[in-house]
């Protein structure tokens, strides 16, 4: 009798066991650390994501979580590091490139120590040991000028330039540091980053960008209506304001004349007309509508003497509440009980081609809005993208005012403190906990790569500078050496730093542990017989 065990699993399914389980994800997410790699450090390239469905939608960026997210990912491993990204890109903002090539870096030297015969569970305790002492190098190297206004400033400046000089604002970053950092300064109380709202216009060049102070909104005044007004009190609302047909499907009616099909339309149009009056109730002299507002409705807030403005679509409505400090309101019945907006001017503007509605003195007197202009689609969404990833750092920076240096110093020095505590460890953890240093160095390395110099030179001088003690020590890659990165102004934020080596160690932990990969059968698919 033979003691072979059945098929256990459904047929479809699919295994992969132990050896090449591990290696399956081992290839997969180091793949995924390869294909967004020469898109990290100041000099790094831009990739081209042209969309399967709409041939038209091409994006052009180096940001490491939209590139991720946009490529159709099969192996399961490399889905772990996609979601790191982006879970990092929502936390902190920047440092998405950064986290999915240190995880994929662990994972490589991972492979080497388990094929000298080390087992997962060996290398994780080392590398959990490692990780508290790189926190612990990286807080007592951090700087908080939290209390020194003027030197607070000068970090978030030196912050934004950093983040942006891997981006395509690189060339006007000095102006768009200022501009980022007067944004987040205005917000500095709430940390709201909805009271930024950044325009995107095509035309001129992206030097011309701007902040305005107030709330633009990009869409048109209802015809014959007043195009300016002060001392506004606003009515922001999401409603039908298309004639209320009837709205049964399939309602048929019958009329034995036409003077009856006329009788339905003065019903509509007198409901219509008592809704308006409603809304004329409120002694408001603007109204906002998410939804389309028709010719007549139009005509009878022209005839009152409003302003009034449709289709401002859900996000502008939702952002217009905040900043005016009014409330959506759906039905009119109770005036009394409505919070109206409030502002000191509405009028109209131009910026490039377009006529935009501004609105000045509002009562969330940080709210502001951030116009970029550029040449192409492309350039102004990239630019919209870059400018975004410097706002997300500098709120976070703003609650958590700890900062540490850039260009490979805060690697390097993490790197040292994790080598000279491995040398006092007796077991094998202490190989891991050199692997761990060892993808740390390759952070320093890959950014000298992209830049085209001579990395391992670069990265051998770095290494020395820190063990000989100078703690400052970075690239500076316009010139191709090693320089103190505190006069450079190279400066990151301590919680994006922190966050890059937690999440990307815990992913690559979590790969790690993988011994067996399970894949359910597909659905079968039943013919319909008809």
């Amino acid at each position: 009798m033979s003691l072979a065990p059945g098929q256990i699993m459904s047929h479809g399914a699919h295994e992969e066991k132990d050896e090449m389980a591990r290696l399956s994800s081992f290839v997969g997410a180091i793949a995924v650390g390869d294909l967004v790699k020469s898109t990290l450090g100041p000099k790094g390239m831009d990739k081209i994501l042209v969309s399967m469905s709409d041939g038209n939608n091409v994006q052009v960026t180096n940001d490491g979580a939209t590139i991720l997210q946009s490529i159709g990912i099969d192996n399961p491993a490399a889905k772990v590091l996609v979601e790191i990204s982006k879970v990092q890109d929502q936390e902190v903002g920047d440092g998405t490139t950064s986290v999915t090539v240190f995880a994929a870096e662990l994972l490589k030297q991972a492979e080497k120590l388990i094929a000298a015969k080390m087992h997962p569970q060996t290398i994780i305790a080392g590398w959990r040991k490692a990780v508290d002492v790189a926190r612990k190098a990286l807080e007592d190297s951090a700087v908080d000028n939290g209390e020194n206004s003027e030197a607070f400033k000068k970090d978030l400046f030196n912050i934004a330039r950093t983040t942006l000089s891997s981006k395509i604002l690189t060339q006007n970053k000095d102006y768009f540091s200022n501009l980022a950092v007067d944004a987040v300064l205005r917000i500095k109380s709430s940390g709201n980053l909805e009271a930024i709202q950044i325009i995107k216009k095509l035309g001129g060049q992206l030097s011309a960008s701007y902040l305005d102070e107030g709330f633009l909104l990009d869409k048109k005044i209802g015809i014959n209506q007043p195009k300016r007004i002060e001392n506004a009190t606003i009515l922001i609302a999401n409603t039908q304001m298309d004639t209320d047909k009837i709205k049964v499907h399939g309602a048929r009616v019958r009329v034995d004349s036409t003077a009856k099909v006329s009788e339905i339309e003065e019903a509509e149009k007198k409901k219509m007309k008592d809704k308006v009056q409603n809304i004329i109730n409120h002694k408001a002299n603007v109204f906002i509508n998410r939804q389309l507002i028709y010719d007549y409705p139009q005509q009878l807030f022209t005839q009152a003497g409003m302003m009034s403005i449709e289709h401002a679509d859900f996000e502008g409505v939702e952002r217009l509440a905040l900043v005016l400090g009014g409330e959506i309101v759906s039905t009119f019945d109770t005036p009394d009980k409505v919070k109206l907006g409030k502002c000191d001017l509405i009028e109209e503007v131009m910026i490039g081609e377009d006529k935009l509605i501004k609105f000045s003195g509002v009562s969330l007197g940080e709210a502001c809005t951030v116009v970029i202009r550029g040449p192409t689609r492309q350039i102004l969404d990239e630019a919209e993208r870059s400018l975004h990833d410097a706002l997300c750092v500098l709120t976070q920076t703003v609650k958590e005012t700890r900062t540490v240096f850039g260009g490979g110093c805060s690697e390097m020095l993490m790197a040292t403190a994790i080598q000279k505590e491995a040398l006092t460890i007796p077991g094998k953890e202490a190989a891991a906990m050199e692997a761990f240093a060892e993808a740390l160095r390759q952070l320093p390395t890959i950014i000298a790569d992209n830049a085209g110099f001579d990395s391992t030179q670069l990265v051998a001088e770095l290494r020395a500078g820190h063990a000989g003690g100078n703690k400052r020590l970075g690239l500076d890659m316009d010139k191709g050496c090693i320089a103190d990165v505190q006069e450079l102004g190279i400066t990151e934020s301590f919680k994006v730093k922190t966050q890059v080596i937690v999440s990307a160690s815990e992913a690559a932990e979590m790969i790690l542990r993988v011994d067996n990969i399970l894949r359910s059968a597909p659905r079968q698919r039943t013919p319909h017989h008809h």
